[in-house]
């Protein structure tokens, strides 16, 4: 799947998506909000109706050749948002595909444990998430580590809202370079040196 994508079911947790969103594109990336319906409205955990660019059917079956690190599968966080999304079962199935061609999968929240834990083989990756939802990955070789967000490889996480921007700049870290991250943290005053 090329490009950066976010999905959103509903009940997704507003800030994880939309702060996201916001930081890939503070730092000049195009990135699609993809509703798992063809109903071009999600409607957020907090009852935050969103518009999206894409849904589903337009981003999948998808041709992965030529997909590389830099191509981003994104889940947010949020109850049932979440579960909403690991029941989608042609998303699970692209998002394996995605990350089999070399494709990059993010998540945050309870999406790391409900949704990436779905992936076959995580085995030495590490990897963070909402407490209590980290048991799947853990099952399948993972180490849990609680920090504001972890890039390892291709698979990027993220903790809680809380932490919605730092899983972005860590998102933008590899869709572009580390400077660009600063720079964008620099402007929103998150880093004033």
């Amino acid at each position: 799947m090329k490009g950066v994508n976010i999905f959103l079911a509903d009940g997704f947790e507003d800030v994880e998506a939309l702060a996201t969103a916001d930081v890939l594109r503070r730092g000049g990336v195009k990135v699609n909000l993809v509703a798992i319906s063809d109903d071009p409205f999600v409607c957020s955990s907090h009852g935050v109706t969103v518009g999206v660019e894409l849904s589903i059917a337009d981003v999948l079956p998808e041709d992965h050749r030529g997909t590389d690190a830099r191509d981003v599968m994104i889940f947010p966080g949020g109850m049932p948002g979440t579960k909403n999304l690991a029941a989608c079962k042609p998303l699970i199935k692209a998002m394996q595909a995605h990350y089999d061609a070399g494709g990059t999968v993010a998540a945050i929240c309870a999406a790391p444990g409900l949704v990436l834990g779905q992936l076959r083989d995580l085995e030495g990756v590490e990897f963070t998430c909402f407490d209590s939802f980290e048991e799947g990955p853990v099952a399948k070789g993972a180490e849990f580590i609680p920090k504001p967000a972890i890039t390892c490889g291709r698979i990027i996480t993220g903790r809680s809202a809380g932490h919605a921007v730092t899983f972005g700049l860590e998102v933008l870290k590899k869709v572009k370079d580390e400077e660009t991250a600063e720079k964008v943290a620099y402007a929103m005053y998150l880093k004033t040196i």
